[in-house]
Parts: structure tokens; C-alpha cells; sequence
């Protein structure tokens, strides 16, 4: 036999406790007695209650605790097959780390609001198969399609802004190129999370949208940052700031968020664009819309399990509870 939840093996404890308060409380009731009337006396006087049967009564409603605390184990037995069935939809998040990431008018960062919002995403989604791509001046997939979320987090982690050794920004080719992550033969239960300040700097970002809207993807859009923007930082091997980027003619960069053009791929698939938020409703509304989308299943196992039988157990308690109710203190 199996108990699927031991932690409850310590409410057995009550038990003893009870069968102590019980002699306690008939041993109250004999000295009680035995302050109204003479030892002799007391038969009498209660010749219609019978000792024998209370102590039935006690035992029974015991017992019947026993069994209900054994209920809360859950024990099991036997064993038979499980079918389990996988469904979700093929979602790869693209994300931008270029240098205008690194900006701090979203605390810490651009790039680590980002990814704290990309893990919050990933707790909300169930069942779904999700792809990692990451791009600045080029793009690559970091972490192809897969139902372990949790390696798709541990790649996640170890991202920043040095994983892409072309500088730039170039959204069109990013989303190629989770485009081509994707399954092409389906025309379906395909969603593209794009998570970037918008600015892109080479390519063409709205042709890409439609490539990706007649391959049968979605895309939402997430945008980081702010339209007001600030210049952006430059780090050395310390992650101390040794200054701020600067243009061919000297003067700071100021990255700012472009959301009008988020807004635009993001509409040209049918999709959506979000700003970013403290709270991070943005995330709760994207895995919504997840949810509601069409489900492919992904896998169906048969998986060998034990068969609960707490229904014993359960029964046995009931039926001593409701004799224990039933039999009476008097006697005939």
C-alpha cells in the first residue's frame, strides 16, 4: 500500500489525545456522581443509562476518525494505464538585446525588465511549447521550441547585450528568423511574443510582419522603455558606467521608445501591442489571449499510475459515525 499524502500522519497524534480526554471525562462523570449521591446509591439513580454503551459510543466515533484521518492519506493500490494528453501552441518570444536595451529609464534596465517580464509570461502559460530568438544587428535562436519551460528560463538568464556581436538593430530579420523556427506547414497555432524599445535600425520591420501574418502567426508586441528615453550608458568589464554612447558628431544618443511602429506589426498580423508596466497587467492580458487562441496537441503518453482508494476508508468512517449516532445510551 501507498499513501500519496504522508504529511498527514501526524494528525494521528489526536488520536491518544482523545482516548485520553474520554477516560478523563467518565472518571469527571463517576466523581461527579459520587459528590450527589452514596456509592451504593448511584446504580440506581441512573438505572436507565448504560456505561457499556458509552463506552461503545466513544470507541465507535474513535474509530471512525481513525478511518477519516486515514482517508486524508490517500492510499493506493493497484496500478492501471493513464493516457495524458499534451495541448498548447508554438509561441517564440524574440528578443532584442542591442545596446539600446541597456537604457535605465525602466528600472534596472531595459534588457532585465525585459527578461523579468519574458519569466512572468512563461509562468502564466500552460501546455505551450516556447522558442527563444534573440537579435540586435543579426539574429539567432538561443533556445528552439520546447515544452521544458524551465530551460527555456535558464537560457534566458544568461542573456545580455553581448550575446549578438553585431551591433545594431534589425526587427525585420528577427522576425524571419522565428519565423523559420516556427513549423512551416502549419497555418496555425503559431504566436510571436516581440519584446524590444522599437527602434529599428536596418531592415524592413513591416514587410516582415506580413511574411509572418501569411505564415499563420500572431504577434504581440512589447514594447520597453519610454517615448521621453535617456542616453544610453556604456559599461566596463566591472558593469561600472564609464560613459554614454555618442554620434558621429560627438553628441549623447538618447534611445527612446518607438511605439508607433510596435504598434503596426503588431496590427498587421492581427496581433496586439503592450507598453510595459510596473505592475505588469500587460503580461496577464498577453497570456489571456494565449489561452483563447486554437490548441494543437503536442504529445499523448500513457503513464502507469496507482489507483487511489480512499473511497474504502471514507466509507468505513461514515458508516461508524452514523452507528455511533445510532446506537443509544440507555438501556432497553
Amino acid at each position: 500500500m501507498h499513501f500519496a499524502d504522508p504529511e498527514y500522519w501526524h494528525l494521528y497524534w489526536l488520536i491518544p489525545g482523545l482516548v485520553a480526554f474520554s477516560w478523563w471525562s467518565f472518571r469527571q462523570k463517576r466523581r461527579a456522581l459520587l459528590r450527589f449521591a452514596e456509592a451504593h446509591l448511584i446504580q440506581s439513580l441512573i438505572c436507565c443509562t448504560s456505561r457499556p454503551r458509552q463506552k461503545l459510543k466513544v470507541a465507535l466515533l474513535l474509530l471512525g476518525l481513525s478511518f477519516l484521518l486515514l482517508t486524508l492519506l490517500r492510499p493506493q493500490w493497484g496500478t492501471r494505464f493513464e493516457t495524458v494528453k499534451r495541448k498548447g501552441v508554438d509561441l517564440v518570444v524574440v528578443l532584442d538585446t542591442s545596446l539600446s536595451m541597456e537604457t535605465q529609464d525602466v528600472s534596472p534596465s531595459r534588457l532585465e525588465k525585459a527578461k523579468h517580464e519574458i519569466r512572468a509570461l512563461i509562468d502564466r502559460l500552460q501546455g505551450d511549447r516556447v522558442g527563444l530568438v534573440v537579435f540586435a544587428g543579426m539574429s539567432q535562436v538561443n533556445c528552439p521550441l520546447t515544452i521544458d519551460q524551465g530551460a527555456v528560463k535558464l537560457f534566458l538568464d544568461i542573456i545580455d547585450t553581448s550575446v549578438i556581436p553585431l551591433p545594431g538593430t534589425n526587427i525585420g530579420e528577427a522576425i524571419r528568423t522565428a519565423t523559420r523556427a516556427f513549423n512551416p506547414s502549419e497555418r496555425r497555432y503559431k504566436v510571436l511574443i516581440l519584446v524590444t524599445d522599437g527602434e529599428s535600425l536596418e531592415g524592413d520591420p513591416s514587410r516582415a510582419a506580413q511574411e509572418a501574418g501569411k505564415a499563420g502567426e500572431v504577434i504581440y508586441a512589447l514594447g520597453v522603455g519610454t517615448t521621453a528615453g535617456q542616453p544610453i550608458p556604456l559599461h566596463d568589464d566591472k558593469g561600472n558606467v564609464v560613459g554614454y554612447k555618442k554620434s558621429e558628431d560627438g553628441s549623447v544618443v538618447v534611445s527612446r521608445l518607438e511605439e508607433t511602429s510596435l504598434a503596426n506589426i503588431a496590427s498587421i498580423t492581427g496581433g496586439q501591442y503592450f507598453h510595459t508596466t510596473p505592475g505588469e497587467e500587460e503580461v496577464e492580458r498577453i497570456a489571456t489571449l494565449v489561452s483563447q487562441m486554437d490548441r494543437k496537441e503536442f504529445q499523448s503518453r500513457q503513464y502507469l499510475t496507482l489507483v487511489d482508494r480512499f473511497q474504502i476508508p471514507l466509507g468505513v468512517a461514515l458508516f461508524l459515525i452514523v452507528l455511533e449516532i445510532v446506537v443509544a445510551e440507555e438501556k432497553k
